[in-house]
């Protein structure tokens, strides 16, 4: 079966984009996937989340410079293979100028791709040339947002880039759905976000995610561990909440054997 790749992506920051690739990685392994994760964000926090000591190996950057191949930088975890970044990436937009810089993540991935299951890619903050080459490459999108008016926003302008990228680049991109992080019915703003979030999710022709991400100490914890909250509290609500999203994403592909109980 082909390889399938999505981005996880939203244009604001603290919304839970590392923590939901982290998630969905570490969950999609445990039940079997051959997975890849692939860090376009400078800040380098997917490696690090599971515990790569990112200042001192090679990056995707080398990649991109043309000074690597894929196969000679991809980093081994207990979790899964990494194509890890960091703050040298941060100059892609003026550096890499060239024609086709659009897909130099594509060609890249196209000489990996065959060895893995799913591919995840965590994007950086921000609606730039490394999101566009993201978006390029993935077949599929999911969108964390916090259950914030703010966030909303960030929502909102992705429409214009997908549209965009679309047209020009990637004609079968698609949204897989919204995902809501940090929520809790209980609070009217939650309420009302998750209502308008179904309003955004019906102009980009997808869904909310029937999963919704609790809060919790969990998953802030876990990154200073080297661990996805999956495997760092996999008892845990957020745990069974993120194998409950696994569920929606991969579920009918790569099915959990049982549920796991517990409490925060």
């Amino acid at each position: 079966m082909a390889t399938s790749v999505i981005a996880v992506t939203n244009q604001k920051g603290g919304v839970g984009k590392t923590t939901t690739a982290a998630a969905l990685l570490a969950s999609l392994h445990r039940r079997g996937a051959r997975v890849l994760g692939v860090d376009l964000d400078p800040q380098g926090s997917l490696g690090f989340s599971l515990g790569l000591d990112i200042e001192h190996c090679a990056t995707i950057y080398d990649v991109f410079r043309g000074e690597a191949e894929p196969g000679e930088i991809i980093a081994a975890t207990d979790t899964c293979d990494i194509l890890p970044a960091n703050i040298l990436l941060s100059g892609a937009e003026l550096e890499f100028n060239r024609p086709g810089r659009e897909f130099m993540l594509k060609t890249a991935l196209s000489k990996v791709a065959e060895d893995y299951d799913y591919i995840i890619v965590d994007t950086p903050p921000a609606l730039n040339l490394l999101t566009v080459n993201a978006y390029v490459t993935a077949d599929s999108l999911i969108i964390p947002m916090a259950p914030e008016v703010l966030s909303l926003l960030g929502v909102a302008q992705i429409k214009e880039t997908i549209e965009s990228v679309r047209e020009y680049y990637n004609p079968h991109l698609q949204v897989l759905g919204i995902l809501l992080n940090r929520f809790s019915a209980r609070f009217n703003l939650n309420r009302e976000v998750l209502e308008m979030a179904g309003q955004i999710a019906a102009q980009l022709n997808t869904q909310v995610f029937s999963t919704k991400i609790r809060g919790s100490v969990i998953a802030a914890e876990a990154p200073a561990h080297g661990l996805s909250v999956v495997d760092y509290a996999p008892s845990s609500n957020a745990a069974r909440d993120f194998e409950d999203l696994c569920d929606e994403v991969a579920g009918r592909r790569f099915p959990r054997s049982g549920r796991q109980g517990g409490e925060d």
